[in-house]
């Protein structure tokens, strides 16, 4: 019998991811997701219910989201599912818990997405290159036009409000 197991979830981080360093050096962390889902009950009221998840990260993955990220910041993950059992301490009782193994993620928003995410986290944006363009300053790109050697630069590059809508490179 054939057996896949792949989880794919969009939430918001619940908390501040937790880091640990193994000593072997090993990154590990432990964050909390909220999916969210929207449906209407049979008498047409709309209700709202949401999951939490545990989710562990380990490596330069682990690294990127302890660095990165913060409670509330939007956040697409994709990894598979990991059954933990224990035995409870104080009852003897066998426990277990359902989690997500993080194998790919990605950032989604902006870099002002979520509640705690004002660059405050110390890594703000040194060395990090975020798919999103940057933001766009009102009155155009003027900066090169004034030093000599970055005015020949901008002049080579057309800005984008003037590509006619048959030229867009997408």
């Amino acid at each position: 019998m054939a057996n896949y197991n792949k989880v794919f979830l969009m939430g918001n981080l619940t908390r501040d991811p937790e880091k640990r360093v193994t000593p072997g050096g090993l990154t590990i962390v432990k964050l909390g997701l909220a999916v969210n889902r929207r449906f209407t009950t049979k008498e047409g009221e709309q209700r709202e219910e949401t999951t939490f998840v545990d989710i562990d990260a380990f490596g330069r993955q682990a690294d990127v989201i302890a660095q990165y990220c913060t409670k509330g910041r939007p956040l697409f993950v994709e990894g598979r599912l990991k059954l933990d059992t224990w035995q409870d301490k104080q009852s003897g009782e066998n426990r277990s818990k359902l989690g997500v193994v993080l194998e790919n993620f990605q950032f989604l928003g902006g870099r002002g997405d979520g509640e705690g995410d004002g660059g405050s986290s110390g890594g703000g944006s040194g060395g990090y290159n975020q798919s999103s363009p940057p933001a766009r300053r009102a009155g155009g790109d003027s900066a090169g036009a004034s030093s000599g050697g970055s005015s020949q630069r901008s002049a080579n590059r057309a800005p984008a409000d003037e590509f006619p809508e048959d030229d867009v490179p997408f």
